[in-house]
């Protein structure tokens, strides 16, 4: 007989001792060849012989639970068909009587001859002469459809064991279709708690570190710097005899409206000798002797002139403000230069731009630099005739350098590198002029 299994040995002898007892097969292919995919746990429970009869011609006794289904023969039980039908290897049963034993609702539509079986969890709709089962919402094939059979809709025996999740059994010795069903236990509730659970302390959060921020200043020793300009054709500075030369400088870096931000003051002052050759015997002018540095070109281009020796003074400061562009500690920004000396010149100023790498002062050793570029640092000039003149240099100050820490308690750091400033004529300046040299020193950190 198609779909039907062979190889179920314990229900045969279950079924031989009377199937007082019928236990669920422990290979699930047992069941396989009548499609059927969902085994309940068997009722272990013995109970006397069921008393079958004989069934209504043509039909196969039905053992529901360990309760057969006929009173007497050829009489249909409370006027049900509770009896199989066996259509081209096929098994089929009755719809609404093994659907309602089981607890469900059964509504059948005559113009359409669909049934629609609904209970909690499971909704299955079949029509008649349609080989087509829909098990909650899925439509799934029949190898025979539902047909009406005395009245009655009978339907193949999977659509029960898959809709409804119960355990169905062919024994073929007996000529005999077993149902069990077990119905889903109902969840049972926990006892109340007698006393509220313990809650674990909130967990304190971890501390969030703050950014570390630059903030400190440096005063530097620069050593013997190098000058050429109308004063010095290249003269060294002497510090000893002709005063220290020194760079002082400060920054610190903060947050405003969201962005890091950082402010700098760098101040540098260097002092050099103007030389003369004393001429002997006396001439009218010195500089009809070739070659005396103390000949000094005019502001303006308009000659020389002679200037005794003495020790220039140059000093310049500028003021930076920038932001941040990369890490670590990279910032772009705009700055504003004062220049001046003690030789006469006028003061001078202009807006400058540049590119600033402060030092990292959280560790034991960073490097740092800066380019700073002043495209107009001008002044205005009186000559002795009371001829204006506006004086201005295109001026590039640069700087390169190192820091080293003593240890993350201490606050002192040696400050070390090599500076230096590039003049060149813009209007009216006597020459080109160009300042460097080497320094040292010491700076604080906060």
């Amino acid at each position: 007989m198609k779909r039907l299994s062979t190889g179920v040995l314990a229900v045969l002898i279950a079924a031989g001792l009377g199937l007082n007892a019928i236990a669920a097969p422990a290979n699930h292919a047992a069941v396989g060849n009548l499609g059927i995919n969902t085994v309940a746990q068997a009722d272990t429970t013995t109970t006397p012989a069921a008393n079958f009869g004989s069934p209504p011609s043509g039909q196969i006794p039905i053992l529901y639970n360990d309760h057969h289904v006929y009173s007497k023969p050829d009489k249909l039980k409370a006027g049900r068909v509770l009896a199989a039908l066996v259509r081209g290897g096929t098994i089929l049963i009755p719809l609404r009587s093994m659907f309602e034993q089981m607890g469900a609702t059964v509504a059948y539509d005559a113009s359409s001859k669909t049934v629609d079986v609904s209970k909690p969890g499971a909704d299955v709709k079949v029509t008649v002469g349609k080989s087509e089962v829909v098990i909650n919402g899925e439509s799934r094939p029949l190898d025979v459809p539902p047909e009406i059979y005395q009245g009655t809709v009978v339907v193949p025996v999977r659509v029960i064991s898959e809709g409804m999740g119960a355990y169905v059994l062919w024994v073929p010795e007996k000529r005999l279709v077993v149902v069990r069903y077990v119905p889903p236990m109902a969840p049972t509730a926990s006892p109340a708690p007698t006393e509220a659970p313990t809650v674990p302390p909130t967990p304190t959060p971890a501390p969030v570190a703050t950014p570390y921020h630059d903030l400190f200043i440096a005063g530097d020793y620069i050593i013997s710097p190098k000058v050429y300009d109308e004063f010095s054709p290249g003269n060294t500075g002497n510090n000893s005899k002709d005063g220290f030369s020194y760079a002082l400088r400060g920054g610190v870096e903060f947050n405003a409206a969201g962005l890091p931000w950082m402010l700098e003051g760098d101040y540098r002052q260097i002092n050099y000798p103007h030389n003369q050759i004393v001429p002997t015997p006396p001439v009218l002018s010195p500089c009809v002797v070739p070659g005396d540095p103390g000949c000094v070109t005019v502001i303006g281009g308009g000659g020389q002139t002679f200037v005794p020796a003495f020790t220039v003074r140059d000093y310049d400061f500028d003021a930076r403000l920038g932001l941040k562009v990369a890490d670590p500690r990279i910032y772009v920004g705009v700055g504003y230069m004062f220049r001046g000396n003690n030789a006469g010149y006028p003061r001078r100023n202009g807006l400058g731009f540049g590119v600033e790498k402060l030092p990292d002062l959280d560790q034991a050793f960073s490097l740092y630099g800066s380019v700073w570029y002043y495209p107009g640092v001008k002044g205005t000039y009186t000559d002795v005739f009371g001829h204006n003149f506006s004086l201005s240099y295109n001026t590039l100050k640069y700087q390169v350098g190192g820091v080293f820490n003593f240890g993350p308690q201490t606050p002192v750091f040696i400050d070390f590198g090599y500076l230096g400033s590039n003049d060149k004529n813009k209007s009216n300046a006597p020459s080109d002029r160009s300042t460097a040299g080497a320094y040292v020193g010491l700076g604080l950190k906060f």
